[in-house]
């Protein structure tokens, strides 16, 4: 009988950190009876695994052998060791999901042979559950359990299954987004506090600007250049203040911010992929 999730009894997530700890607590809101093993180098990670109800071990192969489903979510660096501390007969048949930065699905294909390899890519918006998650997989087997895997994320937000190319640039575009994101909702609380207005006050506003803008194009599918036109007035404010975006260069440094981005994403998978392959002996 394959994997479905009705038959789905314990995760395991291997390197309970930041992202492991959010994926338990995403997980145990949305399946309070599902049962998780989390694995860590340090106490003090074991001990929080623990506070939010996961069974918790530096067992790495304990963990991988008594789970159907497995998260890696370790350092990439750190990968090598958990191979080696896994037996190879521990990830049969099991469907292995990494959000591992830049270890991609081949060189995942290659040491989990007998395993059903997926590759995601959350933000950091997953401890609100607000995350925007993107999965792809190779192999036909992968294909069958699709709906196993989006389950696990839905929990944390929204789900995109992607072809593997475009992974770089989710990691470019969502990954980093929320960084930039923040940066641009500081410079313009900056602005206004700059203006005289009080900082949290401004910063409060430009909260509910974003999230009201955000619902607004979502729910209207309009383009965002009609958002902007409507706002825009003969000689108004807003006109004032695009064209000083403009003269800036601010839309030019944001499109170039994703590139530069994403190619440094690319950079770091062929520097971690090598590294990887090196270590393990893969060709």
């Amino acid at each position: 009988m394959g994997i479905t999730w009705d038959n789905v009894e314990y995760v395991g997530i291997i390197g309970a950190g930041k992202i492991g700890s959010a994926i338990i607590v995403s997980l145990k809101n949305c399946y309070p009876s599902l049962k998780i093993y989390a694995t860590g180098r340090r106490e003090s990670t074991l001990e929080n695994a623990r506070k939010l109800g996961a069974i918790s071990t530096k067992d790495n192969d304990l963990a991988v052998r008594e789970s159907d489903i497995v998260i890696l979510s370790v350092k990439p660096h750190h990968f090598p060791t958990v191979i080696r501390q896994v037996e190879k007969s521990s990830w049969r048949g099991k469907i292995v999901v990494s959000v591992m930065a830049g270890v991609r699905l081949s060189t995942l294909n290659s040491v989990l042979e007998d395993a059903i390899v997926y590759r995601a890519m959350p933000n950091i918006n997953v401890v609100v559950k607000k995350s925007s998650t993107a999965i792809a997989y190779s192999g036909e087997n992968s294909s069958d359990y699709k709906d196993v895997v989006e389950n696990i994320f839905k929990c944390m937000g929204s789900v995109y299954w992607v072809p593997e190319e475009f992974l770089d640039i989710w990691t470019a575009l969502s990954g980093s987004g929320p960084a930039f994101i923040a940066e641009i909702v500081d410079a313009l609380v900056l602005g206004a506090v700059a203006c005289g207005m009080p900082r949290e006050l401004a910063y409060k506003s430009i909260l509910d600007v974003l999230e009201g803008t955000s619902i607004l194009l979502r729910n209207t599918s309009r383009h965002p250049l009609e958002i902007r036109d409507e706002v825009t007035t003969p000689a108004g404010t807003t006109i004032r203040g695009l064209m000083t975006l403009e003269s800036e260069g601010v839309k030019a440094a944001l499109m170039k911010t994703i590139q530069e981005t994403y190619k440094r994403s690319q950079e770091i998978g062929d520097i971690i992929d090598s590294n990887i392959r090196k270590t393990l002996g893969i060709k």
